[in-house]
């Protein structure tokens, strides 16, 4: 195809991401970022395989490893009791296995964003997006902030997230929410290195830690502690005080008392919104939407990141086929409509089960599913369902 003038909103994995791949595949790509610098946002995230697939075909596989905590399992438990209701192990998946990465956002960033300054990639910052107006030529202009404009282009490619100003209101918040700090690793405290551990008090409370390596230019181990929240509790939380919420956290998890102590003030804490949104048109001409701004949910299986960074490839790989823009566009949504479909219907189904006010789902997950998880073909389902694998997406990819 021949190279096109591309515009990305937006600085995130999926907008760093697609920049790089189209980048070398010879398209001229400007960035757009409404920061004065580009910054991540947020605390720790998992890249599963599927993401990984994607960092390795960009080089920067040994990088991620570098920076992050090499995931092989996930444990969750149910209070006090110590009741196993959640063990999911990369190792079940036999000759597929593969392992998770816990990375901080600012790592997994820096990565990203080094690579793209490395590859001369233009962004322009200081720009907020707020629409983008479709030419008779078939481009677009973007529209910036303060009645300015750039462009045209032949593709925007949105990455803007769930709130983007560049695709219609859809989908609905979710009620619940999470707390999240970015502390020291506890060393010593039992916990363990190379996993995800939770802890539940029926669907309502969840306390997690997270591995997630150093920090760029750092040599301490961190870890990613969050904290399940109904977001119309947020305000009653802060006037309650730290102390009440430390007590309620230790008597939960009395492991998690050292990070608990290194927490001073309620800003180490960052809220975490979530919304489960998917747009019936992703594509339109001169305009793509990918990641959590085509379609977005709640972390329970830990797939966002990976998903728009399959997203990105998709695209990339659309365009390097015959035909025009408009016919890649519909190409890359093609190759990932029916796994964005399978994880959204995955997210909606089990996120109920960990965050909500249900005192059934618990019950059931904690007595049933619980042990039943335990057993074959149930560890297997469980770990292709948390590395993003079912659905096989890597092979209409060419990732495998």
């Amino acid at each position: 195809m021949t190279p096109l003038e591309i515009a990305i909103a937006g600085c995130g994995p999926a907008g760093l991401a697609a920049a790089l791949l189209l980048r070398r595949d010879g398209h001229h790509v400007t960035l757009f970022e409404r920061f004065d610098a580009p910054r991540p946002i947020g605390s720790g995230l998992m890249i599963q395989p599927t993401g990984f697939a994607v960092l390795d075909a960009l080089g920067l596989a040994e990088a991620l490893l570098d920076h992050g905590a090499r995931i092989e399992r996930l444990r969750g438990e149910a209070g006090r009791s110590g009741r196993v209701v959640l063990d999911v192990r990369y190792a079940a998946l036999g000759r597929r296995a593969g392992f998770g990465v816990g990375i901080h956002r600012a790592s997994l960033f820096a990565i990203l964003h080094d690579a793209v300054v490395a590859a001369g990639i233009a962004i322009e910052t200081g720009c907020t997006v707020t629409g983008s107006d479709p030419l008779p030529d078939g481009r677009r202009r973007l529209s910036l902030e303060g009645g300015r404009s750039a462009g045209p282009f032949d593709l925007i490619v949105d990455a803007l997230g769930t709130r983007t100003p560049l695709a219609p209101p859809c989908g609905r918040a979710l009620s619940y929410g999470a707390l999240w700090g970015t502390l020291d690793w506890p060393e010593g405290a039992g916990f363990d290195g190379a996993a995800l551990e939770q802890r539940y008090h029926r669907a309502s409370v969840m306390v997690g830690v997270l591995p997630v390596g150093r920090f760029p230019g750092g040599t301490r181990r961190q870890t990613a502690f969050f904290w399940s929240l109904r977001a119309d509790r947020l305000d009653a939380w802060h006037d309650a005080g730290l102390a009440v919420w430390k007590r309620e956290v230790a008597a939960l998890w009395p492991a998690t008392r050292p990070l608990l102590d290194r927490i001073d003030t309620p800003d180490q804490l960052t809220f975490a919104r979530y919304a489960h949104r998917t747009l019936s048109v992703p594509a339109r001409p001169g305009l793509i939407h990918i990641g959590d701004a085509w379609h977005s949910a709640s972390p329970q299986l830990g797939q966002g990141a990976n998903m728009a960074l399959l997203d990105a490839y998709a695209l990339a790989l659309a365009l390097r086929g015959a035909g025009g823009a408009r016919a890649a566009l519909d190409r890359a949504v093609a190759l990932r409509r029916r796994h964005v479909r399978l994880y959204q219907a995955l997210t909606a189904l089990f996120t109920p089960v960990y965050q909500s006010d249900s005192r059934v789902l618990p019950f059931v997950r904690d007595r049933l599913v619980g042990p039943v998880s335990k057993l074959w073909p149930a560890t297997r389902i469980q770990a292709a369902m948390v590395s993003g694998l079912i659905g096989d997406p890597l092979r209409p990819l060419r990732l495998v």
